[in-house]
């Protein structure tokens, strides 16, 4: 299959972000007290800079209820495992250095080490060059926006730069 390759829309991505930081957007099931809105909060954000879903049984990254959705449109992991794995239609991302964040693109922490992931936050701000000390951030759960980065406690941190998003060919 042949995809036209588009670019991520970081402004409405960080738009999205600042709308419904402190709130829930309707459309979409709040998972605050099933484990975290964090990740379902980053994949609202992923999907109004990205405009596509990829609704590939298993692997892909789509919503369409909260009993109808994808492992990775709401786990941290998943979500980490499809943006650096997509080679079909969607949004697709790579681990990158903290100089290479940009705004719209995702941060996930670690509390507990071992390679497990457990929060995932949105870039909404950052300085120039970027650095731990001056990304801003936006998430759920604990719901926060413009917080520094900085504030939180984590055993790892891993930066994913969102490079384009691929949509079908008509």
């Amino acid at each position: 299959m042949r995809y036209l390759l588009s670019e991520y829309n970081r402004y409405m991505a960080v738009e999205y972000a600042h709308r419904w930081a402190f709130g829930r957007n309707p459309v979409y099931y709040d998972f605050e007290n099933l484990g975290g809105d964090c990740t379902n909060f980053a994949s609202q954000v992923i999907y109004a800079g990205s405009g596509v879903m990829n609704y590939t049984p298993v692997y892909g990254w789509y919503y369409i209820n909260a009993n109808n959705r994808s492992a990775s449109w709401t786990g941290v992991n998943f979500l980490y495992n499809f943006l650096v794995n997509n080679k079909g239609i969607g949004p697709f991302a790579e681990e990158v250095d903290v100089k290479y964040v940009k705004p719209g693109d995702i941060v996930q922490l670690s509390f507990t080490g071992n390679q497990i992931f457990n929060h995932s936050l949105v870039v909404v701000s950052i300085g120039s060059p970027a650095s731990l000390e001056n990304i801003l951030i936006a998430t759920h759960t604990y719901d926060r926006d413009y917080y520094p980065l900085l504030y939180y406690n984590w055993l790892a941190i891993r930066f994913l730069h969102i490079l384009g998003v691929r949509r079908p060919s008509t």
